[in-house]
């Protein structure tokens, strides 16, 4: 037994220079990540991109400002090289929010909904439970938390699909039954889910399915010919599947292009009935990390969805999918609109909210 000895020691030696070998090389790859992401505060926006779209010859981003009442924008490949201009069409996830958001407005307008209502005067839900207000759901102030885990989550990870596919209406209701939020204070914390309720009430108090609701506002009320529920119908590909009727459309389920996008952006800045209200403070968040400030990102408060960067002045939101990350932000005060929408995943080195942010700042100086 003692011949094996120097053999165990060995091995073990073995194991313990392999462990710290990876753990070098993590700690390596961690501190040049800092590195990197502490050299993005000091890139203009032009820069920005170039580096975000350097080598990858897929890059496909659409960049659409307004000012002033004029509109422009490009279309921006490979090495931030400028590409003919072309719609595409992208999906815009969480930039969902702000439609469902504006429904709400308009129900609330019409009477239909009050924002101090909890959903329980709108949904079948049990009676023992304590339920929050349409106001805390648009606010991701609610107590929900981003998501919860639905069966379906299974195969749609098994078979790279969306992961809110297939998780029907009556599955949000019924986790939302189960939970009883009872606190008066949750503060803020992003909800997916909260938005995916918000759309079940707004099929409860129209009778109609979210997808013909939403639709139907986009392109009859607002006139955005080429935004829409998705259809997976696009040039960029990639796009994520959905099944009729599921409960998470309401959360992120639109594509458009820059064309409906700029017009989006401007009814933001123009006085519309639809969006006033929307950009009101509602509630303060503070919820401005140190990587967020770091690169020019701020989340001081919220109203329907927007987000509001009171320090400067500005009102945003993003959206991101698996392959596609977009920004919209707008400055009141200057009358300045950024939109910019990208076929690259949202981690992908600078999304396009740091492109956002870094553009709209530089233009409305």
């Amino acid at each position: 037994m003692d011949k094996l000895k120097p053999k165990r020691k060995t091995r073990f030696l073995i194991i313990v220079v392999i462990i710290s070998c990876a753990f070098l090389v993590t700690a390596g790859i961690l501190c040049y990540g800092k590195y990197q992401m502490g050299k993005i505060p000091e890139l203009t926006f032009e820069e920005a991109l170039a580096y975000t779209t350097k080598d990858n010859p897929d890059a496909c981003i659409t960049v659409g400002t307004a000012r002033d009442g004029q509109i422009s924008c490009k279309v921006y490949g490979e090495n931030g090289k400028e590409l003919p201009m072309e719609l595409h069409t992208y999906e815009i996830g969480s930039l969902t929010k702000t439609f469902t958001a504006a429904l709400i407005n308009k129900a609330v307008s019409e009477g239909k909904i009050k924002m101090d209502d909890t959903i329980d005067l709108y949904l079948t839900l049990p009676d023992s439970n304590e339920y929050p207000t349409i106001k805390e759901l648009l606010t991701h102030t609610s107590g929900y938390k981003g998501y919860y885990f639905e069966s379906p989550m299974v195969s749609n990870f098994l078979h790279g699909r969306n992961d809110f596919y297939g998780i029907t209406g009556k599955m949000v209701l019924d986790q939302a039954g189960s939970l009883d939020m009872d606190r008066t204070d949750y503060g803020f914390t992003y909800s997916n889910y909260g938005y995916a309720v918000l759309g079940l009430v707004l099929e409860a108090v129209y009778d109609t399915d979210y997808a013909t609701l939403a639709n139907d506002f986009i392109q009859n009320e607002l006139g955005l010919e080429n935004t829409r529920i998705s259809d997976e119908d696009g040039d960029l590909g990639n796009y994520w599947d959905w099944a009729a009727g599921d409960a998470y459309l309401s959360a992120g389920a639109l594509t458009s292009d820059i064309s409906d996008m700029l017009s989006y952006a401007r009814m933001q800045l123009a006085d519309n009935p639809y969006f006033n209200d929307c950009h009101q403070s509602l509630e303060t968040i503070d919820a401005s990390t140190e990587a967020y400030q770091a690169m020019g990102i701020r989340m001081d408060e919220i109203g329907m969805a927007w987000i509001i960067d009171r320090e400067n002045g500005i009102i945003w939101h993003n959206g991101g999918t698996g392959d596609y990350n977009c920004y919209l932000g707008f400055h009141p005060e200057t009358r300045t609109a950024v939109v910019v929408l990208s076929n690259l995943a949202p981690h992908e080195r600078i999304p396009a909210t740091v492109l956002g942010v870094k553009l709209l700042t530089e233009l409305a100086q």
